[in-house]
């Protein structure tokens, strides 16, 4: 009877074209598949690793934010704010030409144009604010979350996307604000002498 139930049971499963042999078979597919992602994306972590911008970017956050070169360079009337900013642009870079994440890179403009608009604050007030805001190390942990693919720092960017754009746009126009608002009190500090 046994004989019987499992021949007919083979039957039945070749009808239906269910057969342990072909499950095994499209199974070990699915396993070779993921293992070559797996490698693919390890090898792929590690020439964005080795290459020369991201060593760049990496040797920029820990200069500018341990160390405090970026409020230190703030107190430079001008040049300090703007040297901040051009620090910034391998961390653009890396976002997205070697990550090649738009959410990614707009999470990262966004971090460049909050700390260019804390260092706008007048009467250093916001240069000792920028000490508390360490937009360079906060990029480099995007981007290293990127890079080993932690699933809850690319959660976060990604749902977050949307309002980084809004936010960018906003900021944007806040900096032009503070240009024209810095440009009337040299105007009117000048117009003394």
């Amino acid at each position: 009877m046994t004989e019987y139930t499992s021949s007919r049971k083979r039957k039945i499963q070749d009808d239906l074209g269910i057969n342990d042999a072909k499950e095994q078979s499209q199974l070990e597919k699915a396993k070779a598949k993921e293992e070559e992602r797996r490698l693919r994306k390890a090898m792929r972590q590690a020439e964005i690793e080795s290459s020369a911008s991201y060593r760049m970017t990496k040797w920029i956050a820990n200069t500018m934010d341990k160390y405090f070169l970026d409020p230190i360079l703030g107190f430079v009337p001008g040049f300090g704010d703007t040297l901040t900013s051009v620090m910034s642009l391998p961390s653009i870079y890396v976002s997205l030409f070697q990550v090649k994440s738009i959410p990614l890179t707009l999470a990262v403009i966004f971090n460049i144009l909050k700390d260019a608009l804390i260092g706008m604050i007048p009467f250093w007030i916001g240069n000792i604010c920028d000490l508390f805001n360490r937009c360079y190390l906060q990029n480099m942990r995007l981007i290293v979350g990127f890079v080993e693919d932690d699933k809850a720092i690319i959660d976060e960017v990604n749902r977050k996307s949307v309002w980084m754009a809004i936010l960018i746009v906003i900021f944007c126009f806040l900096i032009y604000l503070m240009v024209l608002l810095v440009r009337k009190v040299v105007e009117w500090v000048g117009s003394w002498f």
